[in-house]
Formats: C-alpha cells, structure tokens, sequence
C-alpha cells in the first residue's frame, strides 16, 4: 500500500462526469437513478468476495484501487468517506478539487465510531428521503454490521432505491480513452493466448495423437501468464506485438481458460474444464482476462474433420454473430439486436431456434459480467457511444446426424468476442482472432482412403487388344480435344430446358398481373419551367424592348405586343438568322406538340384543344446583331443540354459516409501502387489504408488527392495474380458509382507492374568468365521469384480488406484463367475470366465486371457452320438496364463458354444471326406480363433448337411410297440422266473407301506412311544405282 498514487485529475473528471449524470437524470424525470437523493457504496473486508461487484467497481473506477472496510456516501454536492486511518492518509490526494470530498476516519472507540456513523445518517436525512443502495451486495463483517446497525436506527422513514442500474449507466457502462485503451490491452492478451499459443498447442496435440486432459491443456494455458519471455516474442495472427507499455504484472484470470470436448458443452462458463480427454471433433475454448482493471473475453469453436452439416452450422453460426455486430451501434435498442438474429434464425435455419442462446451478450468492463446490461430479448437498455460488451452467439447442444463415436452425437458452436460501441460499425477488440471456417477447421483424415478405387473397364471380348487400342472417338489428333461429348452435350441440353422452364415460371410469378395500363410506355408529362417569380426579377434591359438574353436564369426576354415575354432555354428548338435585302431576320423555333421528330418529340398533348406558338420572326436592320443573338441562344441551349445530361448521368451517384479513421494505432498499408482510373496530374504510386469502414487510397503530391472507398458500398473485391500478365491488381467493383474526379466510376482499381526494365548485360565483367545463358537462366529464377512475392504481397492485403469488412460480407475473389475465354467486350480484344460470382476483365480499361446473379438469360449470336467468331449477349434480370455484348469469341472457346453458362445455372439460347436488342427489350418493358404469357424467352431458343427438331422429324416420319409410284420415278430418273449409275457407282466407292480410312488410328496412318516413303527411297537408290551401271557400260 506504500506506493499507491491516486490520480486526482481523472478522480476529479470521473466525478463530475457521474453527478451531471445523476442531475440530468433528475432533470429529464429520475428515469435512471430513481429520484435518490444520495447513495451509499459500501465495501466489507478484502477476503469476502461478494457475488456483484459494483461496489469494488465503483473503487476501481474511482480511485484505481480497492479500499476495504469503506463506506461512500454521495450526495449531489460533497462525497464522504467513512474508512479506517491508514487508508485516510492515500485519500488526502483527492481533496482540494472542484468536487468537496470529506474524509472521516474511523478508529477503535466505539463511542466515537458511532458519532461517525450517525453524521453519515444525518447528511442521508438531510439530502433527502431516498438513499440509493447495492440491494443485492453481499458484503458482511463487522464494519459492515455496524453500519447496518445505525442506518436502521437512524434512518427508519428513508426509503432504500437499488442504484445497480445507475452505477451501470451513469459510471461504468460508456468508457473513457483511457479505459478503453485498457480493455484493447487486454483483448489483445486474450487473443495471444488464444492464437497462436493455445491452438498451437491443440494442433501439436491432434497432429501428433497424443491423449490430454482438458485440464492439463487449460493448466498449460493458465501458466502461460507467467510466463514474461513469452509476452515479450509473441505475435498476434495479424503479425503485431503487444504494446510497447504492456506489463505482464498487471494480468490476471477472470474466466477459465476452459477447454471442452467430447459431447460436454456448457456456453454459460459456470463449469471448469473437466478431467475427460480431449476429443478430435468439435473443440470450443474459453478465457477471459483483466489488465489494469478492465476484463476482456474470448471464446472460439475449433473443428477436427467436421461433417457437412457442422460446417453448415458453423457458417450459420458466423452469419448471426455477424449480423448482431453490424446491428450494434449508438442509440439502438437492445432487444431490438437479439429479436433481428432471433428472426433470422427462425427464417433461415428454424430447427436451430431451440438451440440458440438466451442471451447475445453483455457489458463488460471493471465488472466481468456487467448483470443490468444483458443482451437479450427484454432489455430496454440503449447501447450508447464508448460502452464495450462481450458478444456471445452460440448454439448449445445440436444433435449431429453423423456421428463419428458416441461422443460426437451432441455438439455445440460458440463465438465471443470483446467489442466498442461507436456510432457505425463496433470495433471489435478480438478481431485479430479469426472466426471464418477455413481458419478454424482442422482435417486429418487422409483424403485418399475417401477415393473409391477405379472401376475396370469391361473388355469387348469380340475386339482385340490392337484393334482396341486404335478405336478412337474422332479421326484427327486435334479434333479429339474439342470434339463434344455426346453425353454431356445431352445432360446440358435437359439442363438447359429445366433452367428455360424455371425462368419461365418465375417470370410468370414475377409478373403475375398486366403492367401495360398504358401499353407499356411510360406517360409523358408537359414540362413546365418558370424563369421568373416576380416581376422585379427581370433584367433592367427589358425596358428597352429588345431581345435580351439572361444567361443566369437560361431564358431569353423576347418583345411581344409591347411587352417583355420570357422564354425558358429548355421551350426553344433553336435560332437562325437570315438575310434579305438590307433586313435582318431572327426566327426563333420553340418545341411544341405534333412536330414529328420521331423519338426526340418528347412534348405531348396536354391539352388537345390549346394553342402553341411554333416560331417568332423578328426584322432589324441590324444584322451583326442578331447574328450576336442566334449564336448565344445556340451556346445557351448547348450548354442546357450539356448539363441536363450530366444531371442525368448523375442520378445514381450516391455520397458516400465519412470515412472512419483509425487513430489509436497504424494502419495496414500497401505502398507504392497506382490506381485506375488515373487520378488528375503528374502519374506516381501512392498508398492504400485499411482503416475502420473502409479503404483509402492517398496520393503523394497532395493530402487532398485521395479517394476513399467504404465497405457498405463494395459489392465485389478481386485479386488478380501477375501469372501471364504485367501487373498484379486488386480491383473493387462498387454497388453505387462514385465521383472520381469530374466523371463517375463503379470500378477502382490498385496496381503495381510486375516486371523491372531489363539492360542489357554484354559489357558486364562476368560475361568475360561465364559462357552460355547462365545469366539469363538466373534472371529468369529472379523474376519468377519477384512476381511471386509480389502475388503474396497483394493477396495477403486482399485478405485484409477482406476481413476489416467482413461485417459487409465481402470476400476476396480470384479468377479461374484456365476456363477464359478471348473477346471483345469494348474496343479491343481481351481475355476474359470468370470467377466464383463473377465474369470479368480487369486487365486493361474500360473494365468488365459482369455479376452472375444479375443474369436473366443469355444468347450465342452468330452460331452457325463455317464462321470462326461467335457473339455472347447477356440479358439482366433489370430490364431497363441495357444487355451487355462480349463480341468476336474464337469459335474454338464455344463449348467452353457453355459449359460455363450451364455449370453457373444460366438459361442460354443460340442462334446463327445478330439480334436487334433494342428493340426486343422495348418489348419486353413495355409489357413483361404479356411477353412471359406469349412465351417468354423461348422465341431464342428455337434456333438452338432445330438440329433437335429435325433429328426428332426424320425418326419420327417415315415417307413411304407404292410401288407404282417408286416406278414412275424410276423410269423418269433414267430417262433425265445419262451418268447417275455411274456417279451412284462412285459414290459407293469413296464411301467403301472412307470406312475403311474411317477404321485406322492416325498413328497407323503414320507408320503407313513412313513405310512408303522408306520404300520410295529404296527404289530411287537402285534406279541411280541401275542407272551408274548403264553409263560404265
């Protein structure tokens, strides 16, 4: 007790802080503290442990210390201390501040120490009839006594209100930077012990198969806090370390660590880790720790060769606490965030909703468990700004359909996390443990012993081994690659008619009743503009009675009848002037009704029987003049319609939220990297930030160069590896498009070039002592392991990205380039790629990303015999959005492309000729509920479908003749042709001959081959040979 220091100053705020709590509450209705007067906090002695802690809170929070035998008396203008002399002489460090503290000691007389007690009872009486006490505080001894004694001898008309819920709300629950700075402390030590040291040590464990009791893995554990060296090298899964400032000393247990397996769960924490093995299934650990005061929890649920369902189950289970995170904010209710996973439960897996825990969660703090801040379905609590809770969602007790043994019937799923409240999204202290499946699922069992062994193939006794080997499905080496596979063919053929069916149906759902009241085309309003609301907003030049044009307000004054008319931009077609003689004409042309400009007409009829003004000619002999006039009513009007369009291709640019930065420590950082669309001036690498909500990309030539892109608006993230290309990317498509720069955008993309300029090498002194393409050889080794480095580089930051905003569901996506496909989806030819949601291009601007889920059908154009291109044209479920053209695909990508079109489950169709796709979707608009009626998208496929149909003709129809007729034909036929035995005769031929060439393998045909010419050459040596001979002779 020697060393103790109070810190006055935080005594002195905290206070303060807690009394305009308590003066507001009485302010706004005793909503809160109950309309106390003052309150009482009593603490016993030190070896008691009393089951609720807010009074050893209230000491802590206070004084950064534990005093026992104490009593504290609030009221809203002094606080007593009733304590012993010892501790008298530490709290003399707190008086003399803006709030007046009065110590009173307490000593050995009774006689005085009853004096003591009764100045306390007169200040309650005095402060008011109420007295706010801990109802459910334990604390005994005979301090305790005493004082129990007096209240209830002095104070017998003063009512006793529990203030747990106003220590709670107007102390404890929302904390300081200070406090929170702890609690982080502490979470972080929570999750080194978690990962990497404990689940190190259970993969050792299950690798190895040793046999260990929960208790000798939880005491391994437990030691561990000991342990300096290993608090001094740890690295958290993020490859942090602890604070500079971090003191081992200050730890202490709050909750386990617990270890259970083997079928015994229990998610409330009330059980030590039992004397059983370890059992290989379902594994869920436990711990909780104080640093400096301040508890934090964590729980996590390992899995050793889970079944289908567990996985399920965890994914579900990861979805919910999720879902509670993004739901945890300021000002939310708390019921409210328990009946939204509660719903989401019972809609999405209901068999679980018996399992779910009571509860998701509490407050946490100076209390390890906060008892008046409970998350659960009754809690009217409102979670504020700065307060930190402990997440629990767990499924207790699940029965597994699958068992491994016996004890793998039951199991239960758990996730805790320690978590802050901010105004958006929480931030989650153990977040740097990981939760997703991968980082949690262990697999032992070896995957061959799961392949069933190969069936042999029958043998056709009637074909020989030789001849077996030669039987081949296509002619030609190249053709056996890319021939189709009759049987697949037919399964994507019944696929492809489900799929047709279903959209067909679904359309008809979709567009149950008639939506063309109006035959589809949407009504067109006269537009209406007002140039001036008052009279006294006319332009003074008015009064001269000419044409003035007010370029501010976008009209032009004309004279009429001796007066001022205005005419809005946006009501006039155009102006020309002209000449005759030594007049000068103006006509000015406004856009009215019935002018037959086809689809431009957007002017209806409001009115069928008004009147419209087409044209004003106006005379002058002044000619410069008007031809001043019709030029600037032709740049005014340029200019409207520049900015009506720009305000049209802005309507679905959305303003992002604010950025959240993150202040308290560094964030991830990928340096040197360029983005595109290319920001404004000089071309140099900035860096990308992962902050709290989102990412932002900043350039070095300026603080104000940068873009920010939050999590909340990222549909997909993309990492492309620099394999077979010169950059490696990371790319992320936007659901709403974002302003970057002048213009908008719904791509952002992060590069870096992935190859070095190489120089050239021949003056080197090595080239005088290596010989060869040693060097070359070496610098091929030096790029290969560049461009690796690099893909490791880019894709661990993808991984971030992805686990900041893993409250948003964004996940790294990769595309599959061995199933691409080359096209023109813009300007140039490009390789395209698909991905698990996607079909992209993000190689070279302007980028392609195409979701597959956004897909209604989709069409081949161009599909016929003797063309070597292809067209691919996708139709969106949104049909007022325009369809997408991937032209001139290598028909050699064809079958490949519909694999991929069927194995996404999406309804293709073919066809041999270009469509009119304009027009089509105008149709569809303008009437979906008719189109689907008339067949939907069936029209498409009965192109695809005519290879089918004739097939199915010329099995079906047999086309019969009599006799007579058959001789009738004959005669004519030999009668009208002189050669056709002849060509019937050679025609048997070839095709005899064509069998038979149909038989051999091409390898035969090769051997065939260089036995003639070896036979060819034999006779050209004896001809020269025969040859020499006739000259000698």
């Amino acid at each position: 007790m020697a060393d103790i220091k109070i810190d006055s100053k935080v005594f002195q705020e905290r206070m303060s802080h807690f009394i305009n709590a308590w003066k507001a509450d009485k302010r706004s209705g005793d909503a809160l503290f109950g309309g106390v007067s003052s309150m009482v906090v009593l603490m016993g002695k030190v070896d008691e442990e009393p089951e609720f802690y807010k009074n050893n809170a209230m000491h802590f929070w206070l004084l950064g210390y534990e005093f026992p035998t104490t009593l504290m008396l609030f009221t809203l203008d002094t606080l007593y201390i009733l304590t012993t002399q010892k501790k008298a002489k530490y709290l003399d460090q707190i008086k003399g501040g803006r709030f007046p503290v009065e110590v009173l000691v307490k000593g050995k007389d009774s006689a005085e120490n009853e004096k003591l007690f009764l100045k306390i009872t007169d200040a309650i009486k005095a402060a008011g009839k109420k007295v706010g006490i801990l109802a459910k505080d334990t604390s005994k001894g005979p301090f305790v006594a005493e004082w129990k004694k007096a209240f209830a001898d002095n104070c017998k008309d003063v009512e006793e209100v529990d203030i747990a819920q106003a220590l709670s709300g107007g102390a404890f629950s929302v904390k300081d930077e200070a406090e929170l700075r702890a609690m982080r402390t502490s979470s972080k030590a929570c999750v080194a012990l978690l990962t990497p040291y404990f689940l190190d040590e259970m993969s050792n464990i299950l690798d190895q198969d040793k046999k260990i009791k929960h208790t000798a893995l939880a005491d391994k554990v437990y030691n561990k806090l000991e342990d300096d060296k290993f608090w001094k090298t740890v690295e958290l899964p993020n490859r942090q370390k602890l604070p500079s400032d971090f003191d081992p000393d200050q730890l202490d247990w709050i909750l386990g660590p617990i270890v259970q397996s083997g079928g015994k769960f229990d998610l409330k924490w009330q059980t030590d880790s039992d004397d059983e093995p370890l059992h290989p299934g379902i594994i869920v650990a436990a711990m909780g720790l104080r640093y400096r005061s301040y508890c934090s929890q964590i729980a996590r649920t390992f899995m050793v060769d889970p079944n289908k369902s567990q996985e399920n189950n965890y994914k579900f289970l990861l979805a919910v606490h999720n879902l509670i995170l993004k739901e945890i904010r300021d000002g939310v209710v708390v019921k409210d965030v328990y009946a939204k996973a509660h719903s989401l439960i019972k809609s999405k897996k209901p068999e679980l909703e018996k399992h779910f825990l009571k509860h998701v969660g509490y407050g946490i703090g100076l209390e390890n468990k906060d008892p008046t801040l409970v998350l659960n379905g009754k809690s009217t609590r409102t979670l504020r700004d700065g307060m930190t809770l402990c997440i629990t969602t767990g499924f207790s007790d699940i029965q597994n359909p699958d068992p491994q043994d016996k004890k793998s019937k039951v199991y239960s799923l758990v996730l805790t996390d320690t978590i802050r409240v901010t105004s958006a999204e929480p931030v989650v202290f153990t977040g740097d443990a990981p939760v997703d499946a991968d980082a949690t699922s262990f697999f032992f069992k070896d995957e061959e012993e799961a392949q069933p062994t190969p069936k042999k193939e029958k043998k056709d006794s009637r074909v020989g081994a030789v001849a077996t080997k030669n039987i081949t499905s296509t002619r030609l080496r190249s053709e056996r690659n890319s021939a189709p596979d009759d049987d697949a063919d037919k399964k994507r053929r019944d696929h492809q008619k489900v799929l047709a069916a279903r959209k067909q149906k679904e359309g008809m759902l979709k567009y149950a009743e008639s939506t063309a009241d109006k035959n589809g085309v949407e009504i067109k309003k006269f537009k209406r503009f007002e140039s001036y609301k008052r009279d006294n907003q006319f332009p003074p030049k008015v009064r001269d009675m000419g044409i003035v044009i007010d370029q501010k307000n976008q009209t032009i004054v004309l004279p009429v009848m001796g007066r001022p008319v205005p005419f809005h931009i946006n009501t006039i077609k155009n102006a020309s002037k002209s000449d005759e003689g030594e007049w000068s004409f103006l006509r000015v042309n406004f856009l009215s009704p019935g002018q037959g400009v086809g689809r431009k007409d957007d002017q209806p009829f409001e009115d069928a029987s008004a009147h419209f003004v087409r044209s004003l000619t106006f005379r002058s002999t002044d000619g410069d003049r008007y031809a001043e006039i019709a030029n600037q009513i032709s740049n005014l009007k340029r200019e409207s319609v520049k900015k009506e369009q720009e305000k049209k291709d802005m309507e679905d640019v959305v303003e992002q939220d604010k950025l959240v930065e993150i202040r308290n420590r560094r964030p991830a950082i990928l340096d040197n990297v360029f983005i595109r669309p290319a920001m404004e001036g000089k071309r140099v690498p900035g860096k990308v930030e992962i902050h709290q909500n989102g990412i932002r990309y900043q350039s070095p030539l300026s603080t104000t160069q940068r873009v920010d892109i939050l999590f909340s608006n990222v549909r997909h993230l993309f990492f492309q590896p620099c394999q077979s290309e010169l950059i490696v990317i990371i790319h992320v498509h936007l659901k709403d498009p974002i302003l970057f720069g002048k213009k908008k955008t719904k791509d952002v993309q992060f590069y870096r070039e992935a190859t070095d300029i190489q120089f050239d090498e021949t003056g080197n002194r090595k080239r005088k002592y290596r010989y060869g393409d040693e060097d070359e050889y070496e610098a091929e080794q030096e790029e290969r392991r560049r461009r690796a480095e690099l893909d490791r580089l880019f894709k661990s930051f993808a991984e971030k990205i992805a686990e900041a905003g893993r409250n948003e569901g964004i996940e790294v996506d990769m595309p599959l380039r061995e199933i691409g496909f080359n096209g023109v989806p813009n300007r140039s030819n490009v390789y395209i790629q698909p991905t698990t949601e996607c079909l992209i291009q993000i190689t070279e601007p302007p980028f392609t990303v195409i979701t597959l889920d956004d897909i209604e059908v989709a069409h081949l154009e161009r599909v016929q015999f003797g063309l070597k291109n292809f067209d691919l044209v996708f139709v969106f479920k949104d049909f007022t959005r325009a369809p997408a053209h991937i032209n001139t695909i290598p028909v050699e990508s064809l079958e490949d492309v519909k694999e991929f079109l069927d194995s996404s489950d999406i309804a293709y169709s073919e066809g041999p000729l270009n469509l009119n796709w304009s027009v089509i979707m105008k149709t569809v608009t303008a009437n979906p509920h008719q189109f689907f009626v008339d067949g939907g998208w069936g029209f498409l496929g009965s192109d695809s479908d005519d290879e089918d149909g004739e097939a199915e003709s010329s099995e079906e129809s047999a086309f019969e003749m009599d006799d007579s007729d058959l001789d009738d034909v004959s005669e004519s036929s030999e009668e009208g042709s002189d050669f056709d035995s002849n060509a019937s005769d050679d025609a048997s031929d070839e095709a005899e001959m064509s069998d038979e060439d149909e038989g051999e393998d091409w390898d035969e045909l090769e051997r065939k081959a260089s036995k003639r010419d070896r036979e060819t050459a034999a006779m050209e040596v004896e001809d020269r040979g025969s040859k020499k001979k006739q000259r000698k002779r």
